[in-house]
């Protein structure tokens, strides 16, 4: 029985530190996967945030582009039908829009639904005012009633959609 107890005496002893040091070398080796987690992060996010904002900023630029002023300057030609107008300025919205579409991985859904919706707002306000239009009319009288269809609403879809991706990046950074 005497053996036992000696041999309890320096067994119990021996278990609380291997315990204890077990324990402590948890917490360290936990606080350094922690430590190297938040390291990885912060340098993922140096890495990430300015592509994100890049791709904030091309988005901003189609966005303005598609911008009805800014069709119209750009696509619109003095001897264009209205037809001829229609055709070229729905056809510069798709190649902006197919240009910049591999942006959507770097912006939030909400943000790319926004930029989506916007340039859905814009083909269609093309098209009703072509459609009110005869069919021999001149690009100079469509692009007229664009630009009074736009001083009409209280803000121009693509303005709003800029407005939007501002408020995103400003929470962003």
């Amino acid at each position: 029985m005497e053996a036992f107890t000696d041999i309890l005496k320096i067994t119990i002893p021996a278990l609380i530190v291997f315990l204890t040091a077990w324990a402590v070398l948890r917490n360290l080796v936990k606080n350094d996967q922690d430590k190297r987690k938040q390291e990885l992060i912060l340098q993922n996010s140096r890495i990430v945030t300015p592509i994100k904002l890049q791709a904030y900023e091309r988005i901003v630029l189609f966005l303005e582009r598609i911008s009805l002023e800014s069709l119209i300057v750009r696509v619109s030609l003095s001897d264009m039908t209205a037809s001829q107008l229609h055709s070229a300025m729905l056809n510069a919205i798709r190649s902006e829009f197919e240009h910049n579409l591999s942006q959507q991985i770097y912006m939030s859904q909400q943000a790319w639904e926004v930029v989506r919706n916007a340039r859905s707002n814009m083909i269609k306000i093309i098209n009703s005012e072509v459609e009110k239009l005869p069919s021999d009319s001149s690009g100079m009288v469509l692009s007229k009633k664009l630009l009074e269809k736009i001083m009409e609403l209280e803000k121009e879809p693509t303005r709003a959609a800029i407005d939007y991706i501002k408020g995103e990046i400003s929470r962003m950074i």
